[in-house]
């Protein structure tokens, strides 16, 4: 076994493999940029390498610096865990070339099915299903549109060296494709470095569910059960469980067989997932094989009772696999919620900020082994992989996922359940999260019948979308006990120091202003009675009202008769609401200190995030209508669209294409029509 090792990686996953090495006795090496110096890897390891700055193309993905810190540290193998450099074969060969061992498959295995093109033809001589389509190496637009045409809409443009969703459109009709298609090479260009594409039918309905694949050095090969990955926005994976709701066991066979038989073809070794797409009628075709561990790997953990990186370490170090194919067994049924900084109902539109409040449901686990270190002793009803620490920062640099929320049930009712109340009990205040998206995915008549296809999202866009905020009488009286328990708790036990509103007659009046984050404000009263009874007043609504703190931001109130637990967070003037129905965030203004400020800027369209200017769809002198595209940002590797706020006409352009903007940087002046 390895004495020390490198994680070419960062985030939630060098976290994991890092617990895992420290458990085996293996010593760990981080690599880290200048936006992580201080982050949670780096904490987590032995030791740790700067390698450059944040961007990643002069830092992560600069395979010369991540080989020259290994061998300066002594490593002897390197884990690229996924995403960055993990499917690269150029440094999958210099990690061999070096004497360093490369924790994943052959660089050799990595070009075969790096490239999607490629991979379908290997994969039609080995007799997996595959989906009709163009997977040819000629790349005129012309060609791609006959082709297209050749094999019926709707069709499916994929970047032939992507992956995790990138540089993927959905055509529906022939006069969408010219742009659908610019747009996509766009995309690969940047995330990638290749434009090349290749199409096929898009299937209608279609699951999305991926094979575990694991395979040794001694030709060992066996499949650890399926996942479902049908719930996606964006061709991005939302929620993740295994096994797949309703797989047959005969289904499940043909696979889990399939899947072997593709990883044998290109000479296979290590950890590897193998995805394909399935018609509701159980038909699937092989789409991709993605030849590293997968975000979504837990719960394939959870089901099987087994350490998918310790697998990787023994395998890379040369050892046989631990188990064979008849040894494996599918115990209960897990669920992963990927929670990401973004704003859902703005297209989920990547979010950055300080995690000023990160907090985990009660009894969260990581892993529990018993003697032999193989096997877990039990189940973990819920584990928590994080790689960010409350007080961190969600930068535009990299991928905006906070954790990964696994649970575990004896079967998939109990995973539900658990699943819904540890998101209620996830709290997250600093930049925009999922969670309360999530909690109503999950919540969904489709998601909880496992009436799945890659088309849930949109199908049940009316219960997910734009949903009602907490109520303003749970949200007002959260921060009227919150600011109640803040000021109890600097008072002194002189009773004339007390600040609590005490009459000898009569009652005391003290008003509260929050606004509201889409514009609006209402007025709060509290009233306290000298007999100690206190009084909401919202309106024409009179609510009786206590309010008790239970410590750790959390409070038990009585609202008219109903108790309710709530926690409550400011930061500033921003106080965030956490109720079991959901959360509010609202601003308690302090109207004395705001006394003559001004109103805020207009016309301009700024951009939501820091991020590079693709180009302009509107020019000076236009008139546009309400919703009209105007400007193209690329963020965080995607590309987004800013449309016009109101009618009327474009003023100036700011910046030129090409260029990077900050945060709230104006793009465009716009004056609205009259």
């Amino acid at each position: 076994m390895f004495k020390k090792i490198l994680i070419a990686n960062r985030g939630e996953i060098a976290c994991r493999v890092a617990a895992t090495a420290r458990r085996l006795g293996i010593r760990t090496v981080a690599v880290y940029s200048d936006a992580d110096a201080h982050a949670a890897h780096v904490a987590a390891c032995d030791e740790a390498v700067h390698i450059g700055p944040a961007s990643p193309r002069e830092s992560y993905l600069v395979a010369a610096r991540i080989l020259a810190a290994a061998q300066a540290t002594g490593a002897q193998a390197v884990h690229p865990g996924y995403g960055f450099l993990s499917e690269n074969e150029g440094f999958a060969q210099a990690c061999a070339d070096a004497g360093i061992a490369f924790i994943g498959p052959p660089a050799s295995a990595i070009q075969a099915m790096g490239l999607k093109a490629e991979s379908k033809r290997l994969m039609e001589a080995a007799e997996v299903p595959l989906v009709p389509g163009y997977h040819g190496a000629d790349q005129d637009g012309a060609l791609l549109k006959r082709e297209a045409g050749r094999i019926g809409y709707p069709v499916l443009i994929k970047a032939s060296a992507g992956g995790g969703g990138k540089g993927m459109r959905v055509v529906t009709a022939e006069a969408e494709f010219d742009a659908a298609l610019a747009s996509c090479q766009r995309e690969a260009i940047n995330s990638f470095g290749d434009a090349a594409v290749l199409i096929e039918r898009y299937v209608q309905r279609p699951r999305h569910i991926e094979i575990q694949v694991f395979f040794d050095g001694h030709g060992n090969g066996v499949y650890l059960f399926e996942r479902d990955c049908s719930v996606q926005r964006r061709h991005q994976k939302v929620l993740e469980e295994a096994p797949a709701p309703g797989m047959a066991p005969e289904r499940r066979r043909e696979m889990g067989e399939a899947a072997v038989a593709a990883a044998r073809a290109v000479g296979y070794v290590g950890a590897g997932t193998v995805e394909f797409i399935c018609e509701q009628d159980g038909r699937f075709y092989f789409m991709e094989m993605n030849t590293r561990l997968q975000v979504e790997h837990p719960v394939t953990e959870a089901i099987t009772g087994l350490d998918l990186v310790e697998w990787q370490l023994r395998v890379a170090a040369g050892q046989q696999l631990p188990l064979q194919q008849d040894e494996l067994k599918i115990r209960g049924h897990a669920i992963e919620a990927r929670l990401c900084a973004e704003n859902t109902d703005a297209n989920f539109l990547p979010s950055t900020g300080t995690l000023h409040v990160l907090r985990w449901p009660e009894g969260a686990l990581n892993f529990r082994f018993n003697a032999d270190q193989e096997r877990f002793h039990e189940p973990a009803p819920l584990r928590i992989d994080a790689g960010v620490r409350e007080g961190d920062a969600i930068t535009p640099f990299y991928d905006p996922m906070i954790a990964k929320i696994i649970v575990w049930g004896e079967d998939r009712a109990q995973a539900l359940a658990r699943m819904d109340a540890a998101l209620a009990a996830t709290r997250v205040v600093g930049p925009h999260t999922n969670a309360a998206f999530l909690r109503r995915v999950v919540n969904s008549n489709s998601f909880a019948g496992a009436e799945l296809d890659t088309g849930l999202i949109e199908r049940e866009r009316d219960a997910l979308f734009d949903a009602a905020p907490l109520s303003l009488e749970l949200a007002a009286a959260g921060i009227v006990a919150h600011e109640l328990a803040a000021e109890a708790a600097l008072q002194g036990a002189d009773p004339w120091s007390r600040r609590d509103g005490w009459r000898l007659y009569g009652a005391s009046r003290r008003v509260f202003m929050l606004e509201h984050q889409q514009g609006g404000s209402d007025r709060v009263v509290l009233e306290r009675l000298h007999d100690g009874g206190m009084t909401l007043v919202l309106g024409e609504r009179r609510i009786p009202f206590t309010a008790r703190a239970l410590g750790d931001e959390r409070h038990e109130l009585r609202l008219d008769g109903r108790r309710v637990e709530l926690a409550v967070h400011a930061v500033g003037e921003q106080v965030t609401v956490f109720a079991p129905e959901g959360s509010a965030s609202l601003r308690e203004v302090d109207v004395l200190a705001h006394a003559g400020d001004g109103a805020a800027e207009g016309g301009r369209v700024t951009a939501p995030m820091p991020g590079k200017v693709v180009a302009y769809l509107a020019q000076p002198g236009d008139k546009v209508s309400r919703g009209q595209p105007l400007a193209v940002m690329e963020a965080m590797k995607m590309e987004h669209t800013l449309t016009a706020p109101s009618d009327g006409v474009v003023k100036a352009l700011r910046y030129a294409a090409g260029e990077q903007v900050g945060e709230g940087e104006a793009l465009l002046d716009f004056e609205a029509a009259a």
